[in-house]
């Protein structure tokens, strides 16, 4: 008989078996006391991988783009005519080249092109962009940008003034000789949620033989039988009828809301990632005024976007341009509330807490 004790029982040591999470320390990738100090962008490939292949990040990152440069620009006469000139690297416009860095930029952490001037005048002739994967930044022992190299195709490195260079950088954080992918911070998610889309795919593909088969036999020749026969009827899109005791088929448990909501959660990482709300790529089940409240999160995100490409075409380019602001919704959302009656009006003793008797 079963000894029914209450000083018997014992405890788990799960602090000495289940670790605590915890963050990797990083350490900044600073100058070094060479003489010269370089930064190759190795993991370009990579990320440009994850940008092409994972659409809602991509959208994501676009989105973000397209409100920054997408309205156009604002600029006096002489510096229009000469932006209207820029073509890239043949079919390009100013906006264009602009759009595409802003991406880069956010994909890789870093985004160049190669500036073109009149030799003699001075002035801005083209704007081609070149790709972060043939560029290495070269730093001087004091932590300021020497120059740029560039590699050809034969494998050697082609030096580049930094004047002769528009260098767009991303959240660069103290003295990094870099700026920092947006991708980075979002990878494990990235992961985590295609995997759960493969997931996905083979449940939903094979959902109708999703469970457990039970056969009441050590028959081998037996088992095989009513798995093909199994097998078969479920490619046929038949059922399968047995006779009694037989075999049984019981629920694999699998929760198709479960991973549903699962893949949303994990989704809704990528538009945080790069600064975005979820509505701003999409307005999927999203109410007018949750809208709104994200419209009104996302502006200074794009106007502050909009701001750093302004001072760094002045900085590095001298072209002084305004890119045009999207409509604010800031005076509409206040026009909102004074018309909000049901929001307006209250007396003192309904907005304040009082003790009373409970009957």
């Amino acid at each position: 008989m079963t000894e029914l004790n209450i000083s018997k029982a014992t405890t788990t040591d799960m602090t000495n078996i289940v670790s605590n999470y915890s963050v990797d320390s990083t350490n900044l990738d600073y100058i070094t006391n060479e003489k010269e100090s370089y930064w190759y962008f190795s993991d370009a490939s990579t990320n440009f991988g994850y940008y092409k292949h994972i659409p809602e990040l991509k959208k994501a990152i676009d989105a973000l783009a397209i409100w920054t440069a997408g309205k156009g620009f604002e600029t006096n006469i002489g510096t229009k005519v000469s932006l209207e000139h820029v073509t890239g690297w043949g079919e390009d416009s100013f906006q264009q080249i602009m759009q595409n860095m802003l991406v880069v930029k956010k994909v890789i952490g870093d985004s160049f092109a190669e500036i073109i001037r009149d030799n003699k005048k001075g002035l801005l002739l083209n704007l081609k962009p070149i790709s972060p994967e043939r560029v290495r930044i070269v730093v001087g022992p004091n932590g300021i940008i020497l120059r740029y190299d560039i590699r050809k195709r034969d494998g050697s490195w082609l030096p580049m003034d930094k004047e002769k260079i528009l260098h767009l950088c991303n959240d660069r954080v103290a003295d990094e000789i870099h700026g920092t992918s947006v991708i980075d911070a979002c990878r494990w998610v990235i992961d985590a949620r295609n995997e759960a889309l493969t997931d996905e795919r083979k449940i939903k593909h094979r959902e109708l033989a999703m469970g457990v088969l039970y056969v009441d036999s050590e028959d081998t020749a037996k088992i095989e039988d009513v798995k093909k026969k199994y097998a078969d009827a479920i490619s046929n899109g038949e059922v399968l009828v047995l006779p009694r005791e037989t075999a049984e088929l019981k629920d694999a448990g699998v929760r198709a809301q479960d991973r549903i909501a699962w893949i949303q959660y994990l989704e809704n990482f990528f538009y945080q990632a790069v600064g975005i709300p979820r509505v701003i790529a999409t307005s999927e089940n999203y109410t007018e005024a949750a809208s709104k409240v994200g419209f009104l999160t996302f502006e200074p995100i794009y106007t502050n976007e909009q701001t750093l490409l302004e001072q760094d075409l002045w900085n590095q380019l001298g072209v002084k341009v305004k890119f045009n602001r999207p409509p604010s919704l800031s005076g509409m959302m206040q026009e909102s509330e004074n018309k909000n009656t049901g929001q307006t009006g209250f007396q003192p003793n309904e907005v304040t807490a009082t003790m009373g008797k409970v009957e």
